[in-house]
């Protein structure tokens, strides 16, 4: 049985436990004795006859086994030893007699069963009778008989060299002779099968020592499992008190004489009691501080804050979070409490400042901004500064999400590079045409139209850039309001075919437009809705490759107009077709690397479209082409009336 290790526990000394009142009853350790069977001990009695009754049985087993072995390896080597002695004797038995030395075999096989312990041993002429034998009066031939005199052998006589096993474990070999002028010669040998008796029973003696040191230790081992489940069935009932209506520590506490583990028990009830007490002091000065009003309303003000903000002490470690830190950390409010900065923030730099700040040893602030863990575009903005700075430790973190900033941030600056380089292309192209015109247009006035047609063309070009970016800023300042007048449709849609003729033709590509007979004329913002016609069908004339086609397709519905402008250019890929309709986005397509755009003309549209009542949808296939359809209802527009 395996010895039983013990675990020993160190418990921290208890504090002193408090007196209690004067008129509260003495309460004593109560001290479990040990009757004859504890609490605990049947199960280690049990374990113990069941140990027992299996070290006995594998005794007696293996003491049954082991006698059987040796009397089997002990008649083997008896075999083997006969068998061995016959050859010998045989040799050298018939050298003796084919030399007619009858008296030399005679006492050769004498001698032989004296030395080896034979309990017979004799040489047989069958049919004639015995001519040597360890008991010379058995000696039934006095010398071998003439060769002709011999006869068979008879049928009960063994082959040579057979073993045969007879009763009361006797061993007989029978061997023929190689005699000359004899085929009837034969030694046999006999002896008992096995040996001292002595060997076996020595084994079993010593086996049942080792029984008897066994069962020993296993009675000492019992014993001194007693001794311990002694103190852990008094724990045990004490488990059981506190589990069913709680208790003291005077009720749970153990008498100290059942073993360490009891004095350590003790330990842990008297240090919960007194932590039990602090948590009841620890509450009512909560109370206490809540009732003050101060304390909760500051709690409450910095959970309401929408920034994330954390208090370190002068060890650099987390003793206040509010609800807005965990949520933008992203880790439960519980977790933060008493954790060092470093072990929050990834980020080196904001983690040493911190540091540094909270232990006083710089009073610079520090910011950085870093990609909350776990996602790709969230960022937070992290400030560390020092509380007070009469005090030389502390400090606070706030946490702050500037992921729209950087993104506006981000979405400025490429408008303006696009911007840039929009504005850019138009003065060039008028520099480059002006100077033609200063130099040849006197004398060729087909140049000099072709030249003023182009500046007169870059010109539109340009105010329509500046009414974008205008547009724009109207929009971010939510001032971007309708100047309504009557508008004919007519010529609105004349001058936008002349507009964007010329560059359809340099593109080689078809515009057409299919209109209605007849027009009519609605009350709206002509300019603005020049504006987001203009950028709908250019961005079809752009975005659609060299010999394409783009129709612009007109109808007065009965709620409305609807335009459809149809290309069968590069197309928009399912996800991107309502994010082209925000500011400063571009698709993600590698085809669109060499075509400027400032990312705004279709989120321009739509929104003078939506401030004149109606809405633009897009419906588009890679390589396919795109069709966006505009719609204004008249129900929200002043009515449309026929023109002459």
């Amino acid at each position: 049985m395996q010895n039983q290790e013990t675990t020993q526990i160190e418990v921290a000394p208890a504090a002193p436990t408090p007196a209690a009142p004067a008129h509260a009853p003495a309460i004593a350790p109560r001290v479990r004795r040990r009757g004859l069977l504890s609490h605990g001990e049947g199960a280690v009695a049990r374990v113990g006859i069941v140990t027992a009754a299996l070290v006995v049985g594998v005794l007696g087993l293996s003491s049954w086994w082991t006698l059987r072995t040796y009397h089997a390896q002990e008649q083997a080597s008896r075999e083997r030893e006969l068998l061995s002695v016959s050859g010998v004797l045989s040799s050298s038995i018939e050298s003796l007699m084919n030399n007619g030395d009858i008296t030399g075999v005679r006492r050769l096989v004498a001698d032989a069963a004296v030395l080896q312990g034979l309990s017979g041993c004799r040489v047989v002429i069958d049919g004639v009778g015995i001519l040597a034998d360890a008991e010379p009066s058995r000696i039934t031939v006095a010398r071998l008989p003439e060769a002709d005199n011999a006869t068979a052998t008879p049928a009960e006589v063994l082959a040579t060299g057979t073993l045969e096993r007879g009763e009361g474990g006797l061993l007989r070999v029978r061997t023929s002779l190689a005699v000359a002028g004899q085929n009837n010669v034969a030694l046999e040998v006999t002896c008992a099968g096995s040996g001292s008796a002595m060997g076996p029973w020595e084994v079993q003696a010593g086996i049942a020592g080792i029984a008897a040191l066994g069962m020993g230790g296993l009675l000492m081992a019992y014993r001194q499992m007693r001794m311990r489940w002694s103190g852990l069935g008094a724990i045990r009932e004490s488990l059981m008190i506190e589990a069913q209506r709680g208790g003291v520590a005077g009720e749970l506490e153990v008498g100290e004489a059942m073993g360490p583990e009891a004095t350590a028990w003790n330990g842990v009830v008297r240090e919960r009691e007194t932590l039990r007490r602090l948590l009841a002091l620890e509450k009512a000065a909560e109370k206490i501080a809540q009732r003050s009003g101060a304390g909760g309303e500051l709690s409450a003000a910095c959970d309401a804050m929408w920034h994330g903000l954390l208090v370190l002490d002068d060890k650099a470690q987390i003793t206040y979070a509010n609800g807005a830190a965990a949520v933008l950390l992203n880790v439960k409010r519980e977790e933060l409490l008493e954790k060092p900065v470093r072990d929050v923030f990834e980020n080196e730099s904001i983690a040493t400042a911190a540091e540094a700040l909270a232990t006083g040893r710089t009073r610079q602030r520090a910011i950085v901004d870093v990609t909350r863990p776990g996602t790709e575009r969230t960022v937070l903005r992290l400030t560390a500064k020092p509380m007070r700075r009469e005090e030389s430790g502390r400090a606070i973190v706030v946490v702050e999400d500037v992921t729209q900033q950087k993104v506006a941030e981000e979405s400025r600056g490429a408008f303006v590079a696009q911007a840039t380089h929009e504005l850019r292309t138009p003065l060039t192209n008028i520099r480059l045409y002006i100077e033609t015109l200063v130099d040849e247009g006197e004398t060729d006035p087909a140049v000099r139209a072709k030249c003023l047609n182009v500046v007169q063309s870059e010109v539109r070009r340009l105010e329509r850039i500046v009414g974008d970016m205008l547009s724009v800023a109207e929009i971010e300042a939510g001032q971007l309001k309708l100047r309504s007048a009557e508008v004919r449709m007519d010529q609105l849609f004349t001058e936008l075919e002349a507009d964007l003729r010329a560059g359809a033709d340099d593109k080689e590509i078809k515009l057409v437009f299919d209109l209605p007979p007849k027009f009519g004329v609605m009350t709206a913002d002509r300019d603005k809705l020049m504006l987001a016609l203009h950028n709908i069908v250019g961005n079809a004339i752009k975005y659609t490759p060299a010999g394409g086609t783009v129709s612009v397709r007109v109808s007065e519905e009965g709620s409305g107009l609807r335009v459809d402008v149809v290309d069968n250019g590069i197309g928009i890929k399912p996800e991107e077709q309502e994010l082209v309709f925000e500011r400063f986005y571009r698709a993600k397509d590698r085809r669109l690397a060499n075509i400027t755009g400032s990312g705004i003309g279709l989120a321009l549209a739509r929104q003078i479209v939506r401030l004149h009542g109606g809405d633009i949808t897009v419906a588009s296939a890679i390589d396919k082409g795109s069709t966006f359809t505009i719609t204004v209802p008249i129900s929200n527009a002043p009515a449309m009336r026929a023109a002459a």
